[in-house]
């Protein structure tokens, strides 16, 4: 049975996209106002709040407003959530390749349940 956790696939769903993943690479070296964060993309500023919407419904980018500007900041928690997801699987990945790479290795017929 699959494991729902929404906050999780809100964290995915959000990185899902790569205007939505540069916008959160540029606000790891710190915040910025919203003007500041269009600047470098080829998409109008509407399209930018709308990007940054889906990172805040998601928790990974805090707002605020402050007079006429609006700046945003990362929220580490919710990149460490998805960060601890991907770390239990990789554990499991290589947990799995591990036994795999024992087993061939192993010299024919020194298996468990071998009838030589």
């Amino acid at each position: 049975m699959l494991n729902h956790d929404e906050p999780l696939d809100l964290v995915f769903r959000a990185l899902g996209d790569r205007t939505r993943r540069a916008l959160v690479e540029r606000l790891v070296r710190g915040p910025a106002s919203v003007s500041e964060l269009a600047e470098p993309l080829t998409m109008s500023l509407a399209a930018v709040v709308q990007h940054l919407q889906v990172l805040e419904t998601a928790g990974i980018v805090r707002s605020e407003k402050v007079g006429r500007v609006r700046t945003c900041r990362i929220e580490p928690a919710a990149l460490r959530a998805g960060e601890q997801w991907l770390g239990q699987q990789r554990t499991t990945w290589e947990s799995r390749l591990d036994r795999l790479g024992d087993f061939l290795a192993e010299p024919p017929g020194t298996s468990e349940g071998s009838t030589s």
